[in-house]
């Protein structure tokens, strides 16, 4: 039987989550506001909150300076590119150790997830000289392997999670019936998993999206995504507050809202299989 909640209990769980959602939205209410600000304002000390002017120039400026749809079709291919890249490796590794499991598979697992870990710049010398050697620096398909591969480590955790929920007398019903390993895992595993799959996925765009450190030190003008096109607006003259609001805005504005709309899709893949 449910435990009932008093009402003033109920209004002090929505007070306590209001607030740190406002806590944690705070940053980029803070930007978007900034964006619309004009420069002597975004600087100002007090700062101004809402009594501003406000324009578009900041906007307009970026774009004249830079343009925008280059670096996001750059990052919108990064994204979807490693993604893509990672699942074809990730869903027959997540497979094996899944339903093949060995004595060392969680150590295997824990050993992958922990190289997640590590700082970029410990293996930022052999990266580059080995971009350089082979002709990848600043190309789109360096920075997708490169991605996929930061990322791989995750994709794999979470595909082997979902894919233990999935009853393994399926799969030997499939093999009985004649399925090939390739037509197992297409056909009759990964259905079952689409929400686990989609989840990784919205997980793994959100993470590809955001990596700052790669894409800015691996990329100068032919494949810079959103992140490099945010750094330019910092420059040795000053920090203009307003611009690099403005640029920031119009960068995680379309992360923003793919997370707003599949919002459900991921949460429902995060807790797939957590009640039985």
């Amino acid at each position: 039987m449910a435990r009932a909640v008093s009402t003033s209990r109920k209004a002090v769980n929505t007070a306590l989550a209001w607030g740190v959602a406002l806590l944690i939205a705070f940053p980029i209410l803070w930007t978007f506001l900034t964006s619309f600000k004009p420069e002597p304002q975004a600087v100002a000390s007090p700062p101004v909150w809402f009594g501003f002017d406000w324009t578009v120039r900041n906007y307009v400026d970026v774009q004249n300076q830079r343009d925008y749809f280059d670096y996001f079709w750059n990052s919108v291919i990064l994204a979807l590119g490693s993604t893509a890249l990672g699942l074809v490796i990730a869903i027959p590794a997540a497979w094996s150790m899944a339903f093949v499991p060995g004595r060392r598979t969680k150590d295997l697992l824990m050993w992958m997830l922990s190289t997640k870990m590590m700082p970029g710049v410990a293996v930022l010398v052999p990266i580059y000289l080995i971009f350089i050697q082979l002709g990848l620096l600043d190309t789109r398909i360096g920075l997708v392997v490169v991605l996929m591969l930061i990322n791989l480590p995750i994709i794999v955790w979470m595909l082997y999670t979902y894919f233990r929920e999935i009853p393994g007398e399926i799969l030997e019903a499939a093999r009985m019936d004649g399925a090939s390993l390739g037509r197992e895992i297409l056909y009759v595993l990964t259905p079952m998993a689409i929400p686990g799959i989609a989840s990784t996925v919205l997980l793994n765009i959100i993470l590809a999206w955001n990596e700052a450190f790669w894409t800015i030190v691996l990329t100068t003008t032919n494949a810079a995504p959103l992140t490099k096109f945010i750094s330019g607006f910092s420059s040795p003259q000053g920090l203009f507050y307003a611009k690099l609001s403005a640029a920031s805005t119009m960068a995680i504005a379309p992360i923003l809202i793919m997370g707003w709309f599949s919002q459900k899709q991921l949460v429902r893949g995060l807790t797939f299989g957590a009640v039985k």
